[in-house]
């Protein structure tokens, strides 16, 4: 047992020796002492969370294998009901609840473009949050430049009262309460790209072709929006993959308009490397690393935390969230992944090799993949199908678990919805059922010889 002057002198080397570390995947939001958090920005600047990390020259590891980091706020006012049930430092699925600190205010209502079908309901869905619930309505600029909504009179006086924004140019990132979505997966996707940092709740109507993804029916989308409105909704937390692109400039420096660069990124630094360019991503779905139009096989090194793995010879590679687990990754082969699982998937696109199988990684590590010495042609790289661009030689992508998930709000909870859609989208599972026995016949005697009949 100590002594109260023990204790005393021990808490007092603690605090004279403590170093104030980032969390490196936080984008240094976050400062940590000793595992518990310190909101705000402190003035040390040093990485390194004790003397083994320190150390580590290679990688530093970000702060939780047990996925996303516990960020508990979306957007200004948005945030999880507190729920102690936790299973092995995860929370129980079953629990992430929705709640408001205040009454949500501002709307941002994403519309699949050049699809005529959503006028009406777009139009239906607006005038709702506006006259019925006194809402501030987002949309993108472009949505009000459709033809048949510029030529509809009785829709102007709805119209004029839009807050209106442009992709890459307007951050909005800290004036939306929650995002309604009106298509099909894309526009989830598209909502994703938007928010870099914390991402407001996510209601996703299925108004697309698939609707995976978007679990809610607009039939009744007065009550359900009523319900998201008043707090309490289930949600499922989806894991998002922060992507860094260091790219050598080569002679070329891109122009960075208001904040954000050509290619779509939200944050470019070319003072951390001398001579290169850095772009940040918050991918939802997949990263995609592929040959391009090269005839030549794709030839990449994948390192995990610092340490060569394998290289992919063949057509290319996906790193996937368990979300996106089910799109890409699904298609080429890989398992599918309940987005609460926290995990990274890496899947070979048609592989040179019959033994290369997709593998799931812990979320949390760190994965960095460059052009092999050997390779002959260059790759491309998208995200979440967006923002295609070449990686040469000397280029690298470092690929880990964002801590900023998209909370995508549920019908009625993250495990019904989601099997629901294996049945619904992907028809998972579906075949002929087996006949049963009549009575009286004997089971060894009948079938089609093959023990399946």
């Amino acid at each position: 047992m100590e002594t109260e002057q023990e204790k005393a002198t021990r808490r007092k080397g603690l605090s004279a020796d403590t170093t104030l570390y980032r969390c490196t995947a936080c984008h240094g939001d976050e400062d940590w002492v000793l595992g518990a958090p310190i909101r705000g920005r402190a003035k040390a600047r040093s990485l390194s969370a004790s003397p083994a990390l320190a150390s580590t020259k290679e990688f530093r590891r970000t702060r939780s294998l047990h996925g996303p980091c516990p960020v508990t706020t979306f957007g200004p006012k948005a945030c999880v009901l507190q729920n102690p049930q936790t299973i092995m430092h995860i929370q129980d699925p079953a629990s992430q609840r929705l709640t408001w600190n205040k009454s949500p205010k501002s709307v941002l209502v994403i519309k699949k473009i050049q699809d005529t079908s959503l006028l009406q309901p777009f139009k239906e869905l607006c005038v709702y949050l506006m006259q019925e619930n006194n809402m501030i309505v987002y949309v993108e600029k472009k949505v009000l430049e459709d033809p048949a909504i510029v030529g509809d009179d009785s829709f102007g006086p709805v119209k004029k009262k839009f807050c209106t924004f442009r992709e890459d140019y307007d951050d909005i990132s800290n004036q939306i309460d929650f995002i309604i979505c009106l298509g099909g997966d894309g526009t989830l996707l598209y909502a994703s790209s938007l928010f870099q940092g914390s991402v407001p709740p996510v209601m996703a109507f299925h108004l697309g072709s698939l609707g995976f993804l978007t679990p809610f029916s607009f039939e009744n989308f007065q009550a359900q929006v009523t319900q998201v409105i008043q707090g309490n909704a289930a949600i499922v937390l989806r894991s998002r993959l922060k992507v860094k692109v260091v790219k050598e400039l080569r002679g070329k420096k891109l122009a960075v308009p208001n904040g954000t660069s050509k290619n779509g990124a939200l944050a470019t630094d070319l003072d951390s490397e001398v001579g290169k360019q850095v772009m940040q991503y918050q991918v939802l779905n997949e990263v995609v690393i592929d040959r391009g139009p090269s005839s030549y096989l794709s030839n990449v090194d994948v390192y995990l935390d610092g340490h060569l793995i394998t290289t992919v010879q063949g057509d290319g590679v996906i790193v996937s969230t368990p979300t996106g687990s089910t799109a890409y990754a699904a298609a080429a082969g890989a398992s599918m992944i309940h987005p609460n699982v926290p995990a990274i998937m890496i899947t070979p696109i048609c592989p040179h090799s019959l033994s290369f199988r997709p593998i799931v990684v812990p979320a949390g590590v760190e994965l960095k993949i460059m052009l092999s010495p050997e390779a002959r042609n260059t790759a491309w790289v998208s995200f979440d199908g967006r923002k295609r661009q070449e990686i040469r030689h000397g280029d690298s992508i470092s690929i880990t678990t964002s801590c900023y998930p998209l909370p995508s709000i549920c019908v009625r909870d993250p495990v019904s919805d989601w099997f629901e859609s294996l049945a619904q989208c992907l028809h998972w599972n579906v075949r002929k059922r087996q006949a049963h026995f009549t009575e009286g016949e004997d089971g060894e005697d009948v079938g089609d010889g093959d023990g399946q009949g």
